[in-house]
Formats: C-alpha cells, sequence, structure tokens
C-alpha cells in the first residue's frame, strides 16, 4: 500500500511544522486515516518512514487514542451506556435492541457499513435522561427500542454509506469526527 501523494504531502508538511518529527505523528495518522479510512499496519509503516521515527512510536499512538481505527469503521459510532442509572432503566433492552437492529454485537460495524457500535460504556453522564446513547458524540435520551430505530433510521438516511443517499453524496472513506 502506498498512500497519495497529496496525503504523503500533507504528512511531510506536518513534520515540517515541529522541531521534532514525532510531534507529528498524530497530524500525520489523521492524513492516512482521512485516506485510508482505518490505519492498516502498512499506512502504519509508511507514516513511520515519512517521520523517520521508529514504526513502535506510530503503533503505540494509533492504539492508544480511540479516534483512530484499526479496522473498518462504519460512518457513525454508536455508544449505549449501561452503568446503573441507565441499567435500573431498560439499557439491557436497549442493547439488545441495537444488536438485532445492525446485526452486530457491541465492537463491530453494521454490514451496511453505516454503524460501528463502538462499545457499550459505564457512564455517558446522562443519568437523568436514562437510558442514553451516543451517536457520533450527539446524546440521545429516554430511549426505547422504538425511538432508537427512528434515530437510526434518520441517520441512515443521510449516510452515504446506504444505497439511497449513495446518488446524492458520495462515499466518505473513514469518519471526519463530524455529527448529526
Amino acid at each position: 500500500m502506498t498512500l497519495s501523494a497529496a496525503t504523503r504531502a500533507e504528512i511531510e508538511r506536518q513534520r515540517e511544522r515541529y522541531p521534532q518529527p514525532r510531534s507529528a505523528v498524530l497530524p500525520a495518522l489523521w492524513a492516512a486515516q482521512h485516506e485510508v479510512g482505518q490505519l492498516s499496519p502498512e499506512a502504519l509503516s509508511e507514516v513511520a518512514s515519512l517521520l523517520d521515527v521508529p514504526p513502535s512510536e506510530v503503533e503505540a499512538v494509533s492504539t492508544f487514542y480511540s479516534m483512530y481505527f484499526q479496522k473498518p469503521h462504519g460512518e457513525h459510532e454508536v455508544l449505549v451506556c449501561i452503568n446503573v442509572s441507565c441499567a435500573l432503566r431498560g439499557a439491557d433492552a436497549i442493547v439488545e435492541h441495537l444488536e438485532s437492529s445492525l446485526g452486530c454485537a457491541s465492537g463491530e460495524t453494521s454490514a451496511d457499513g453505516v454503524f460501528t457500535w463502538a462499545s457499550t460504556v459505564e457512564c455517558l453522564g446522562a443519568c437523568g435522561g436514562a437510558p442514553a446513547m451516543q451517536v457520533d458524540h450527539h446524546f440521545h435520551e429516554n430511549l426505547t427500542p422504538e425511538s432508537v430505530d427512528g434515530i437510526l433510521e434518520r441517520i441512515r438516511t443521510r449516510s452515504p454509506a446506504t444505497p439511497a443517499a449513495s446518488a446524492a453524496a458520495p462515499k466518505r472513506r473513514g469518519r471526519s469526527g463530524g455529527g448529526q
């Protein structure tokens, strides 16, 4: 795998911005992930080579931060709270419903590539609106299976990864961090 000339140039520009090339690891990883959609071992190796830093340092950074993906990631990221307040108000039912609706377990990506159900989490800080989930850093509270279906459908119809939306918008590669 070889990154495009534009991505390589961007990484080199980032390298020049800092007194130490290792300081450019974060923006270099963003550039590679933006092009490829994830950080494969080949992409990590190429970033290390362009920055002239040990590959182990680049890999350590890429696996430390949750914003970098080592495997294909959906267009939208879902987190579901399972802590006490959410659990008492039905989080288990939401988790079961999401698994059924998305057709994948926590930590996996839906077959259509629209959603990555990143994980269940211990707290989203939304106890007053339990049960709660986040989609692309946007909170959704007082969930029911029906409201979850509505949220997912609204997002799915706007997502470039779905066939209906594909004609209207080009498919993004990777997640740019924006929300809905």
